[in-house]
């Protein structure tokens, strides 16, 4: 009986299809769009994994399928920057193709989120790999930041040798994976020496891509006055940057909870800030007082990985409902999510919601109540909302669906490939 009702809604679904020229409307939803800079009740109308339409009042009867958005946000689908998703079996190799990783489809969707950049699990001789086991598997978008060591995130023996990390190399394959690839990673090196940096530096040159830095640790820390000054370039970015650890230096001086004057100019001369959440690399001690003093980052991202998705990170919604309980807006951490990590990347098809543009929508429920935020050394917040993902849309079609919102309800299947049997 389930067979046959599935069938009689393809079969009206593709009759429609001949009749109605949108395959999705998006109804009385309340936008949010910071490169349109729209804050408005608008209709949305979708065909063909593109945004045809948008207006105060778009007709239901020329839909296939009309999503019910009342009292929801309506908005780009999200963009997380710095995230882990080169999985594997291996425990030895990290997240490299270690189990460290996480697998991207699991966690996406449910969360509105539609692009994911791997922040440099892979570096330029394993990247093959990683795009055929990973990026060419997801629903999700997955680009990558390569990782300025040649055998990426495989473990501390691999990540301290110096002698592997080749900007040349790696602004090579960047360049040949230039559809993938959107920056240079550096990544949880630990030493006084600027190699890395400046290699990959040399990379994103050649490659004409960004690099994001993550200092793993130094002692005495090296200093991210130089980082920001005399090593990096406008559209450089400095991930992690609420973490407070004795082998970094931190951008809130921690005897007097002030934000370091350079910090600012930096930010003003063209350094990205991004929250890169990750298992120990936030705190409130930094983030709040520099919220306080009128500072925000650039962008939200969750650096997440198996460790941290049931620690105090658990993904973007709950970081972005943090960030609102910490005194930012609804409108800045959507832009902190969509248009200024698009912009990062250099992808500024994405992040936006645009006539004529991709089609990726994550349509968020605001629930009210007291909910309580803390980070790893145990201090808690608390606030009054929190996000929650209602449904998700990537490439023009419906992919998450919490309460059946849409209707008719066509339930989104996942291509299988041709050498999967069972299960189906």
């Amino acid at each position: 009986m389930h067979k046959l009702w599935f069938l009689f809604l393809f079969v009206c679904a593709a009759h429609g299809a001949h009749t109605q020229p949108y395959s999705i409307l998006i109804k009385g939803g309340y936008v949010i769009d910071a490169k349109n800079k729209l804050h408005d009740s608008l209709d949305i109308a979708i065909n063909d994994g593109k945004i045809v339409r948008m207006e105060r009042h778009i007709d239901p009867s020329q839909a296939i399928q009309v999503v019910d958005a009342r009292g929801l946000y309506v908005m780009a689908g999200l963009i997380d920057i710095h995230t882990h998703v080169y999985f594997g079996t291996d425990p030895s190799r990290q997240y490299a193709g270690g189990v460290e990783a996480i697998v991207p489809d699991g966690f996406t969707f449910r969360t509105g989120v539609t692009t994911i950049v791997d922040a440099g699990s892979s570096g330029w001789r394993e990247f093959p790999v990683f795009k055929k086991q990973v990026i060419d598997m997801s629903r999700t978008r997955v680009m990558a930041f390569l990782n300025i060591v040649g055998s990426g995130m495989r473990g501390n023996g691999y990540e301290q040798d110096t002698r592997d990390m080749d900007g040349k190399l790696t602004g090579q394959v960047a360049r040949q994976y230039h559809d993938y690839v959107v920056g240079v990673k550096v990544a949880h090196y630990s030493g006084p020496e600027w190699t890395p940096v400046d290699e990959a530096v040399k990379a994103g040159n050649i490659a004409d891509i960004p690099v994001m830095v993550d200092f793993g640790g130094s002692t005495p820390p090296l200093s991210i006055n130089d980082l920001f000054f005399k090593h990096l370039r406008p559209g450089d970015i400095f991930t992690h940057c609420f973490g407070e650890l004795k082998s970094r230096e931190p951008i809130v001086d921690p005897a007097t909870r002030t934000l370091k004057p350079f910090v600012r100019e930096a930010q003003k001369k063209g350094t990205i800030f991004d929250v890169g959440y990750g298992e120990i690399s936030f705190a409130f001690s930094q983030a709040i007082p520099a919220l306080k003093s009128g500072f925000t980052p650039n962008s939200l991202s969750t650096d997440i990985h198996t460790r941290n998705v049931n620690g105090a990170m658990k993904d973007l919604l709950n970081l972005m409902s943090k960030f609102m309980a910490m005194g930012m807006d609804l409108e800045s951490v959507v832009a902190t999510t969509t248009w200024n990590p698009a912009r990062e990347i250099k992808h500024e098809e994405l992040g936006n919601l645009s006539v004529g543009g991709i089609a990726d929508v994550a349509i968020l429920g605001l629930r009210k109540g007291r909910f309580g935020f803390f980070d790893y050394v145990g201090t808690k917040i608390e606030g009054n909302q929190k996000l929650e993902c209602e449904m998700t849309i990537r490439d023009g079609k419906i992919v998450y669906d919490l309460n059946g919102i849409a209707n008719p309800i066509i339930a989104p299947r996942t291509p299988v490939p041709a050498t999967t049997h069972g299960g189906l």
